[in-house]
């Protein structure tokens, strides 16, 4: 019998951690290959872990609710001497088999290190298997300041490269501080900001990522005072490398904490006061929630999507009488094919439609590049409230798709998204978002655009109200819509365009069938 460890395997591209939601063996426990031994939380997906092995549990090396960076040991098997045999030769035939796609993959978050950055990994800081984790926007900023990304040492969660570690490795290459290489950033001047001698601000409210607020807890630094180089909404925005500067810097808490206390002046103490006031009335009572998973996976999306894309919202109401009754004649006829037809698959078509009359909506921007990407293809995400929070599964060519076809693929991604066995494929591609709050009493919303596409629209519920008809209100089935769009690539009257558009076919949905 020998002993094998097992390391937390791929779970998808660009990720480096995920969330052990729930152990399926303990140790002492027999288990057999591909035997589900774990489940695993990334994003949005929830992952069942396998066993590579037929053997036996010997220890588990991570508590559910923990963090685990890819590659990192979670098991440990006894098995047979042969097995052991027969499983190092499926990882090397494996390994042949895969090395060269893999080389030929562009992926999107990962990069094969260069020689360099081959030797940095050797030496502890890069990540397993010579790849480079990092985001577009870390790549981007590698290449403004000359810095072969393959040689920066990843300080981010599972050995990620940070825009920070890439501004360190840019400022030691020239011989200077990360302070002085944040210090060339260029700074917004049009809202004057007061700058105190410790080199904070007199702002009471900043805007910043979720992943800057946490850098700054852990560096002890007030994310207030720390001076930004962006402005968004005419706000104040703090990225992480301007909380690395600033902690540099000497602008931790505990350092002005000292200094306050040597000086003993009246000014030092009120720098000291707040910061102190604030922690203790943070931590008085209440239940604390790991905010991690899903949640924090959602949290940072719509953050992302506020803070980059310029919201505007467009709110309409519509006489939906002859669809609620073509529906209602439709949805007999549906059910002897046990099909549940509901107003979405109207929906969708009239959103397909609308999508080729007012191409920009169907478009997202690729900053990098200044250019305004228009997609060639009509992938529709829909918005699914579940236990865990908001999936948005996508429907694939959705303008080629039938009511009825609509109907069964709405069902089944619905279905599936509550019971969490999504793969990640099926969330991603989406070109225009719906989101139906009609479900839940909404009227109108301003929903928040599922980066980076260029809209998205509410669906309100089917009520009666007051509508005139030739001169005389009467009682009629209306439905409310609302619609956001990013201001960067669209305008209020594309916005309306859109939505008269969705609403004449909704209105008429006869018209539908033609579609």
């Amino acid at each position: 019998m020998v002993e094998r460890s097992f390391e937390l395997p791929d779970l998808g591209e660009g990720i480096a951690e995920g969330e052990l939601v729930a152990w399926a063996v303990a140790p002492g426990d027999h288990v057999e290959q591909d035997q589900v031994i774990a489940e695993v939380e990334t994003d949005k997906a929830l992952v069942e872990v396998p066993s590579p092995y037929d053997g036996t549990v010997i220890e588990l090396h991570a508590e559910e609710g923990e963090m685990v960076p890819v590659d990192s040991v979670i098991a440990t098997f006894e098995i047979d001497a042969s097995e052991a045999d027969a499983a190092a030769t499926d990882e090397t035939d494996a390994t042949s088999e895969t090395g060269s796609a893999e080389a030929e993959s562009a992926e999107l978050e990962t990069v094969e290190a260069t020689e360099g950055g081959a030797e940095a990994a050797e030496a502890g800081g890069g990540a397993p298997g010579g790849r480079v984790f990092a985001a577009p926007s870390t790549r981007s900023l590698a290449r403004d300041l000359d810095v072969d990304i393959g040689t920066v040492e990843g300080t981010g969660a599972g050995g990620r490269v940070t825009e920070s570690d890439v501004r360190r490795a840019a400022a030691s290459a020239s011989g200077t501080t990360s302070a002085d290489a944040d210090s060339a950033a260029p700074v917004d001047e049009s809202e004057p900001v007061v700058v105190t001698s410790e080199g904070g601000t007199t702002r009471e409210r900043t805007l910043a990522m979720p992943a800057t607020r946490r850098l700054a807890r852990e560096r002890d630094v007030d994310i207030n005072d720390v001076p930004a180089s962006e402005e968004r909404e005419g706000e104040a925005f703090v990225t992480p490398a301007d909380v690395e500067a600033y902690a540099e810097s000497g602008g931790s808490a505990a350092e002005r904490a000292n200094k306050a206390t040597t000086s003993g002046t009246s000014a030092g103490a009120s720098a000291v006061g707040p910061s102190a006031t604030a922690e203790s009335d943070s931590s008085t009572g209440g239940e604390r929630v790991p905010y991690r998973g899903i949640r924090r996976t959602i949290g940072e999306q719509m953050a992302e999507s506020k803070f980059t894309a310029p919201h505007v919202t467009h709110h309409d109401e519509f006489d939906a009488s002859e669809l609620v009754d073509l529906r209602a004649e439709l949805a007999a006829i549906a059910d002897e094919d046990d099909v549940n037809l509901t107003y979405l698959p109207f929906v969708v078509k009239a959103v397909t439609s609308a999508l080729k009359e007012v191409p920009y909506l169907n478009a997202s921007l690729d900053e990098e590049a200044g250019e305004i990407v228009l997609h060639d293809e009509y992938n529709i995400g829909i918005a699914v409230a579940t236990d865990d929070g908001l999936l948005v599964p996508v429907i694939k060519h959705a303008d080629r798709k039938g009511l009825k076809e609509l109907a069964r693929e709405i069902d089944d991604l619905a279905t599936r998204a509550r019971e969490r066995s999504l793969p990640r494929e099926a969330m991603r591609g989406g070109t225009f978002t719906i989101t139906n709050i009609g479900v839940i009493g909404g009227e109108y919303s301003s929903p928040i655009i599922n980066y980076p596409e260029a809209g998205i629209l509410a669906m309100g519920p089917i009520k009666k109200r007051p509508w005139v008809v030739e001169d005389e209100v009467v009682a009629r089935k209306t439905m409310t819509i609302s619609m956001s769009v990013d201001h960067r690539l669209v305008d209020g009257a594309e916005a309306a365009q859109f939505t008269n558009h969705v609403q004449s076919l909704l209105a008429e949905p006869a018209r539908l069938v033609l579609e």
